[in-house]
């Protein structure tokens, strides 16, 4: 398989996932909005929670190694 090929086999695999969770949340939007939306928001939330997180313990072990 040449680099092209698979390059665009990644290309469609990407779009597939991403039509298909569009096509998904469009359904359970569609038919449960309130929980949907809480959901939405509570992993939302955890997202933002992690990035914070993943902040904070890199920027503490970047004071590390200068301490050292």
């Amino acid at each position: 398989m040449t680099k092209s090929a698979q390059k665009r086999s990644n290309t469609f695999g990407f779009l597939g996932i991403v039509i298909l969770s569009t096509i998904s949340m469009v359904w359970l939007f569609w038919h449960y909005p309130v929980s949907t939306f809480m959901v939405t928001l509570v992993v939302l939330a955890g997202l933002g929670i992690s990035a914070r997180l993943a902040r904070f313990i890199q920027s503490d072990s970047r004071s590390d190694l200068t301490h050292r």
